[in-house]
């Protein structure tokens, strides 16, 4: 399709991409939305806690939402976007990814940008528990990345599901790898790191067996993180294979499900390749834009809702 062009102004502080992806991350507090939670036992006997939150009245819609690399369904991009489409007459399920629910989760792997098989499980629990005649699909991220190749990737998916938003998502890994570790980043960066270090050293104490004291002190950077843990733990040969099979890019041709990408151009966690223009020009069902200003997961707007909340929702009632 045609790429769109974005009518996103934001207050003047937050056309500055730091300013935005801060504030957005770590000040922004969203209320008014009441979680209840339900855990769903995976094909391997792992789990998945679900965070729902309902329409005022009986609706057949449901939107499920994925958050970012070491988000949970309480971060405000989630259950922001969650009180949007509550008050339009859509439920919401915020997914918990694997040990993201603050509780570990039962296996030494976790969630990673391409684990499709656990949106998969949620797709199936969904429609089998609460007969939903349309589902739509929203991630933030790393959740974004996960959505597009799981639309992707698939030559059928449940003909429920009616339409895909993805925003600022990372859909070339490698690339978006690189510029986390370019010193724009440093803080970033950092702050991922050490998160994760948080979990995967309880991994490393109960399955020491798979991953030694030795092994975790020499995680430095985050593709440390990735060669060491992400690659070992789910079945890749290092980082650089890790991104190279599940980067979404490769699968945007082939998306048949309405989507939206949204990537602002001063996200500085995005490489060029980020930007899929010709995979959207090439692809009917495909839809681009890339406004000016946004930053990461960073488009603050009127009134607490944010633009890629409302163009969310704009996007859905179409289908």
């Amino acid at each position: 399709m045609p790429i769109l062009e974005s009518t996103y102004k934001p207050p003047f502080y937050f056309k500055n991409g730091f300013i935005s992806t801060v504030y957005s991350g770590l000040v922004r507090r969203v209320s008014g939305v009441n979680q209840e939670r339900e855990r769903i036992t995976l094909k391997d006997n792992d789990f998945l806690d679900l965070d729902w939150s309902y329409s005022k009245e009986k609706t057949s819609k449901l939107i499920i939402l994925l958050h970012g690399l070491e988000g949970d369904g309480q971060r405000p991009y989630m259950t922001g976007a969650a009180k949007l489409f509550n008050t339009n007459t859509i439920d919401a399920v915020c997914v918990n990814f694997r040990g993201c629910s603050g509780e570990d989760n039962l296996k030494f792997k976790s969630y990673h940008s391409g684990a499709t098989e656990d949106l998969e499980a949620v797709i199936e629990h969904v429609i089998s528990k609460n007969k939903y005649s349309e589902i739509y699909l929203k991630g933030i991220s790393l959740g974004a990345n996960i959505i597009l190749k799981y639309l992707g990737e698939r030559n059928v998916v449940p003909q429920e599901i009616k339409a895909a938003i993805a925003v600022s998502v990372p859909c070339y890994l490698k690339g978006s790898s690189k510029a986390l570790h370019t010193p724009k980043n440093r803080l970033y960066h950092d702050r991922f790191l050490k998160h994760l270090l948080d979990k995967i050293k309880i991994k490393q104490e109960k399955f020491p067996e798979l991953l030694n004291e030795e092994d975790f002190k020499s995680i430095k950077k985050l593709i440390d993180f990735d060669n060491i843990y992400t690659a070992r733990a789910h079945g890749f040969k290092d980082a650089l294979e890790y991104y190279e099979k599940n980067s979404s890019l490769q699968f945007l041709p082939k998306i048949k499900t309405p989507t939206l990408i949204i990537n602002a151009l001063n996200d500085s966690f995005l490489s060029p390749e980020c930007y899929p223009v010709k995979e959207a020009k090439n692809n009917t069902n495909l839809y681009l834009e890339m406004p000016e200003y946004g930053g990461h997961a960073g488009f603050v707007d009127k009134k607490n809702v944010y633009y890629n909340e409302k163009r969310a929702l704009e996007f859905v009632l179409q289908y």
